[in-house]
């Protein structure tokens, strides 16, 4: 893991370590930095489709949990209302798709991220305090193709970093 001093430094230090064939990395900074996704290679999030399939999936649910109910299982003749009644359905079919979208957004969101993670190994790291105040840390990750523990340090310390540290789990 290198530790660098400036944002204009992690990016440029990412954008090297990516031609160079890592693919396994992360970077570690106190604000968001714009350019840094597109650097480390981060692509697009799987999110907006599971949010799409889950409020798909409460739409569906809530409309057929509507027509279950008042056309199947408790069928009740009100004003000579049709039980399949679907303007009356509109509402609640609503909710439970806004219901449903959300909850997947939520857990999906924890998923993707690999949430809850009360332990990670930079952590031992003790300058890697400093990464919520004024530090950016670029961490290339062991189980990367391209890693090598002393080709990896020498193509760190080539990026001129403030400090060069090795993670342990």
């Amino acid at each position: 893991m290198a530790e660098f001093d400036s944002p204009s430094a992690i990016v440029a230090a990412a954008r090297q370590a990516y031609e160079a064939g890592y693919r396994r990395m992360d970077a570690y900074t106190p604000f968001p930095i714009e350019e840094l996704g597109e650097a480390i290679g981060f692509r697009h999030s799987a999110l907006p489709l599971v949010v799409l399939i889950g409020g798909i999936l409460g739409c569906l649910g809530g409309y057929a949990l509507q027509y279950w109910v008042s056309a199947i299982a408790y069928p009740i003749n009100i004003g000579g209302r049709p039980l399949h009644s679907w303007p009356s359905f509109i509402p609640v079919t609503f909710e439970t798709t806004v219901l449903a979208a959300a909850l997947s957004a939520v857990l999906g969101m924890l998923a993707l991220n690999g949430l809850p993670m009360p332990y990670h190994p930079v952590f031992n790291v003790k300058s890697f305090a400093f990464a919520t105040r004024d530090r950016f840390f670029l961490c290339i990750e062991a189980a990367d193709a391209r890693f090598d523990p002393e080709e990896t340090r020498r193509f760190l310390e080539s990026l001129r970093p403030l400090e060069v540290s090795d993670v342990e789990p």
